[in-house]
């Protein structure tokens, strides 16, 4: 399963990207918010750490003018992923710009049907949205499990972009389904590294090996 970190933070990405655990980035409108940054400027800087799909979201509402955003944030970078939102204007917008040959992102999906809408428009990634899903009581996993079925069952290339992944348990679930790709906050990827009995493990080496009297350097 592919590694999207979902953040405008540039220190972060390059500390993820240096450790091989980035595959590509995701950004939307609030999380250009809470960098403070302008979008082509945040967003081209990012596109030069990450060599994979970085998602960058129109804001637009109809068709015309979404298709106009996004040939502007697909001129920052070659991997520049054009975020549309799944209406039936963003089904329009992601049909002409992948058409160009432009990769395309539609998110906020939060149903198998608007999934199947997307392959059919040439969607180069869905994004379901787990955590919000799991917000109002459904199982967000269930779409994912949804998703993978139905794309499966017709060999749609469409890549499905696990989203709003909360806990590391999401970030597990999702790999066993079969997720294509997840995207995550930094902060979910590092916890994905803990473990209390790693803790503990380590701090009976700790007691054990100053025991010993010895040192290694």
């Amino acid at each position: 399963m592919k590694f999207f970190v979902d953040t405008a933070d540039v220190d972060a990405i390059r500390e993820l990207n240096d450790l091989g655990m980035v595959d590509g980035v995701t950004t939307n409108p609030s999380i250009i918010l809470k960098s403070g940054r302008d979008i082509l400027e945040v967003t081209k800087e990012i596109c030069s750490i990450v060599s994979g799909p970085v998602s960058a979201e129109v804001v637009a509402k109809d068709a015309a003018a979404m298709i106009a955003e996004g040939r502007k944030l697909a001129e920052i970078a070659e991997n520049i992923a054009v975020k549309v939102p799944l209406t039936w204007d963003g089904l329009k917008a992601c049909k002409v710009l992948s058409g160009e040959g432009r990769m395309v992102n539609v998110t906020l999906c939060f149903s198998a049907n608007q999934a199947l809408l997307a392959a059919k428009a040439g969607a180069s990634f869905i994004s379901p949205f787990i955590g919000r899903l799991d917000d109002i009581n459904l199982d967000g996993l269930d779409l994912i499990q949804d998703i993978r079925t139905i794309y499966d069952n017709y060999g749609f290339d469409t890549e499905i972009l696990a989203a709003s992944v909360r806990t590391v348990n999401h970030a597990k679930d999702c790999a066993l389904i079969g997720a294509d790709v997840m995207t995550a906050p930094p902060s979910v990827i590092k916890a994905m590294a803990n473990h209390i009995l790693t803790d503990k493990g380590l701090e009976q080496f700790d007691k054990d090996w100053a025991k010993t009297g010895q040192k290694i350097l």
